[in-house]
Parts: C-alpha cells; sequence; structure tokens
C-alpha cells in the first residue's frame, strides 16, 4: 500500500493540519480562508484524508474520504468544515476553539486482504495499532481509522467494534476487508478565544 498523494514530508504535515485549523476557524469568525500553500507538490495530488476533532478528549467531530478523489489540501479543508456538522456530535462553536485539538489523518489507498475470508482469518492478518480497516458488504461500509486502536487494543475487540458499527450482528457471507495505513498530523490547543464569531452553520 502507498500513500496516494506520495511521501509526505513532516513540512507538509504541518501545513496540512494548520490548514485543516485555519479551515475551521474561518468557518466560525465567517472569515475568508487565509493559509498559503507551496503552489506544487504532494498536497496537490489527489489524496484521501479524515480530520478529527476534539475537545479536551472529547470528540468533536471527525470527517474524511477513504479514496483520493480531489486534490489532498482541498479534501482536507472540505472535511475539516464537514467535521464541524458531525451528525453523532453537537456542531462545534467559538467556545469550543480554545480547547479545540485538530487531527488530520493521510491515507493509503485501501488494499483487499485477500485471505481475510472469515473472522479468525481476518484476525491473523489484522495488524494492531498499523492498519485501518474497512468492512463492506456492498450495501454497507464501515472504517475504522489506525488511530482508533489506542482505545481498543486487541484485534480481537477492534474488528467487533467495527463489525457492530458497520451494523453486522457476526460475519456476513461475502463480506469485504480492505486494510490502510495512515500519516498523522496535529494542531493542538490551547489558542487565543475567537472575539464575535458565531455557531458553525
Amino acid at each position: 500500500m502507498t500513500a496516494p498523494s506520495g511521501p509526505l514530508s513532516p513540512k507538509d504535515g504541518r501545513l496540512l493540519a494548520g490548514l485543516a485549523a485555519a479551515a475551521v476557524r474561518a468557518r466560525l469568525t465567517g472569515e475568508r480562508l487565509m493559509f498559503r500553500i507551496p503552489s506544487t507538490g504532494a498536497l496537490h495530488d489527489p489524496g484521501a484524508s479524515f480530520v478529527t476533532l476534539e475537545r479536551a478528549g472529547a470528540l468533536r467531530g471527525c470527517v474524511g474520504s477513504l479514496e483520493p478523489a480531489r486534490p489532498l489540501h482541498h479534501d482536507v479543508v472540505d472535511n475539516a468544515v464537514r467535521s464541524m456538522r458531525d451528525p453523532r456530535v453537537p456542531p462545534v462553536t467559538a467556545a469550543d476553539w480554545p480547547e479545540l485539538d485538530i487531527k488530520v489523518s493521510v491515507l493509503t489507498e485501501p488494499a483487499d486482504l485477500p485471505a481475510a475470508g472469515s473472522r479468525e482469518a481476518l484476525l491473523a492478518v489484522l495488524e494492531p495499532g498499523v492498519h485501518g480497516l474497512i468492512l463492506t458488504d456492498g450495501a454497507r461500509r464501515a472504517t475504522f481509522l489506525p488511530a482508533v486502536w489506542a482505545n481498543l487494543p486487541t484485534a480481537a475487540q477492534f474488528l467487533d467494534a467495527l463489525l457492530r458499527k458497520g451494523g453486522w450482528a457476526s460475519w456476513p457471507p461475502g463480506l469485504r476487508a480492505l486494510a490502510y495505513t495512515s500519516a498523522e498530523f496535529e494542531d493542538r490547543s490551547p489558542r487565543p478565544p475567537l472575539n464575535g464569531a458565531a455557531t458553525a452553520t
């Protein structure tokens, strides 16, 4: 599995995390997004990303793309804005901003795990702490990022929780498993409060 956007340098990662933070700030303040990135390079190549927002360790939003379909920097901006209105949690507001941690995960292209034809077979090839996982039966799809291993440290815990997330009571016939890895970048709090900012819309 190789990164669809090519190797990202630490500088690229800092730029992406800063770009995600700037997109959230611009949406909260109603200002135009002003953030400079290089005119060429890996950030312009097609890429897939997730943006996760947390406040004091509590999830405030997580939205992303599993397949590269647009320039990586566009993907990050769009996912940052969409994560502010993750339907699982209340919308992000200016009150969250000073304590908001913003995390960007850049995904490699998902690859089939052909040996994983059953729960037991998948457990044998799943790499804790490394693999992100996609499960799909053609009608439904569910994924966990590699970062989820921090809360579900064993392969059995990780897989069973993902099956539940996808709405499968057990391993259904024809279930397809794909794995990917990710590079993680952060723009962490604390941050100065925003003056006169409005709730995200």
